[in-house]
């Protein structure tokens, strides 16, 4: 059987019901709330950003392990996300595109949530956990996994249903891939974040009632483009005072073309008084989605289920905001690859910091292992277990991300490695450009190495690791799975 939010009766039968709650799960045993936000780079406090006003994260960071160097596998919510709930490199799920999921290209592959759920699990989501095109499909299951969950609960506010004509866009009629941002005049409770984060609090209120173990699920669309948060956030961050960088030129000198391919015209022209505009409205979208985590997290602590759950608080990828003279994704830079990831959990040590690079995929692998729930075999990340137990274990030592450039006739990727000193990257192989960043003298990657002979060793032995990185990131076959129908699973959208 499977029920779906199309109603509170549907989901209160199904979920606590004696036909299907799991009368044999052992005592104690853990839940998840795994909280994801979409777009959002590190622009936290507890991440070191000045200007961020994020006291529900920072909190949350104190009770977590907090991870510095925790990297998507690919800048680009579809396939960041079929990769990370899928716990495979985009290489193995076939998925480097928005609007496509795993099921087809790997329809028999068991994801997190539903691994959890064959585990005996109540498995909920709230919002957007894989690919939805933002702003359309807020308000649908977008391009879900129904085998995923057994609730699925689509609000859609004011920012979605009402709202869409007073948002600027540097592109007129274009809000998802475009930058456009709006100081709302309506409540808070009427946007789309503030009602998942309600939903969230009805769900762990009445999970606060039984056995059942449960993961749930939050996925929260702020800050992704359109910029859309009440007006009292955006006073925190007056605009005269948002930075804009400089340089640009200077910066892209050293850089192969591939490297900021994604640039765009509309997002080059723009004023520094709309430069300025857009940073804080992306701030603020910050500081309102904080706020609902806030209210999440509360409602965990005021049911009394902090204790036996585990939390993930992290993004599908990270973004720009005008460095390199870039903005939003799609990059192989620090700011579209670095991710926030918290993971707070019994027995952890909960308020220190892994400075050693990890990745997305490792969150499959670490999840199973705490709460004692099967995996499958296949998967390609590592477990954070002994890191959550000494902060100081650096397991792999490196994490992997992928982008696509060209088109259709001349496709080729991107790779890069993050390694605890260095970032080295390769395009098409080396063949269109290489690039090396050394971070513990030039965090902000603003010169390129490569061409530098006195680093030819260092860039021979990363190469050397980049190559069988990328080699293990494919499936044993050595080819990546082919996506079959691209109108397998049409996203809904409203009119």
């Amino acid at each position: 059987m499977k029920y779906r939010a199309g109603g509170v009766f549907l989901f209160l039968l199904a979920v606590w019901s004696g036909q299907v709650l799991a009368q044999d799960a052992p005592d104690k045993q853990l839940n998840v709330l795994f909280l994801i936000s979409d777009d959002l780079n590190n622009y936290l406090g507890c991440y070191g950003d000045p200007r961020a006003k994020t006291p529900h994260l920072d909190r949350l960071a104190e009770r977590s392990v907090l991870f510095d160097r925790a990297y998507c596998t690919y800048p680009l919510c579809g396939p960041s996300r079929n990769s990370m709930l899928c716990g495979l490199y985009p290489n193995s799920t076939g998925i480097h595109s928005n609007a496509q999921i795993f099921r087809q290209s790997i329809p028999d592959h068991r994801p997190l949530p539903q691994s959890f759920r064959l585990a005996g699990y109540f498995a909920g989501r709230i919002g957007k956990l894989y690919h939805y095109g933002v702003p359309r499909s807020v308000g649908t299951n977008g391009n879900d996994d129904p085998a995923s969950w057994e609730l699925e609960l689509n609000p859609a506010g004011v920012d979605r249903l009402v709202e869409q004509s007073e948002i600027f866009t540097l592109v007129p009629g274009q809000f998802g891939g475009t930058l456009s941002w709006l100081a709302s005049s309506n409540s808070e409770e009427k946007h789309t974040d503030a009602m998942m984060a309600k939903d969230a609090e009805w769900v762990l209120e009445r999970c606060a009632r039984e056995t059942r173990p449960f993961f749930l699920a939050v996925g929260f669309y702020r800050p992704h483009t359109p910029y859309v948060a009440p007006k009292s956030y955006f006073e925190h961050y007056p605009a005269d005072e948002m930075p804009v960088v400089t340089g640009i030129e200077e910066d892209q000198a050293d850089m192969p073309a591939p490297a900021f391919s994604t640039s765009r015209k509309v997002e080059r022209e723009m004023s520094d008084q709309l430069r300025r505009e857009c940073v804080q409205a992306y701030y603020s979208s910050i500081s309102f989605m904080d706020a609902q985590v806030g209210k999440v997290v509360d409602a965990l602590d005021r049911h009394g289920l902090a204790e036996n759950t585990v939390i993930v608080f992290t993004s599908d990828h990270g973004y720009h905001m005008g460095e390199h003279g870039l903005w939003q994704k799609m990059t192989m830079f620090e700011e579209a690859t670095r991710v926030p990831l918290m993971i707070s959990a019994p027995g952890a040590r909960n308020g220190e910091v892994v400075k050693a690079p990890v990745s997305q995929l490792d969150l499959y692998p670490t999840l199973c292992e705490l709460c004692g729930v099967e995996a499958p075999e296949n998967l390609q990340g590592q477990s954070l277990v002994p890191m959550l137990k000494n902060p100081e274990e650096q397991g792999r030592g490196w994490a992997l991300s992928q982008v696509q450039r060209g088109g259709r006739d001349d496709r080729f990727f991107g790779y890069s490695i993050r390694t605890p000193n260095w970032r080295y990257t390769e395009w098409d192989g080396g063949a269109r450009g290489r690039e090396l960043y050394d971070h513990r003298n030039d965090p902000r990657e603003m010169t390129n190495l490569a061409e530098n002979p006195q680093y030819a060793s260092t860039i021979r032995e990363l190469s050397e690791k980049l190559a069988q990185a990328v080699q293990d990131s494919y499936p044993p076959s050595g080819e990546s799975p082919e996506v079959k129908g691209s109108e397998w699973m049409p996203m809904l959208v409203y009119p």
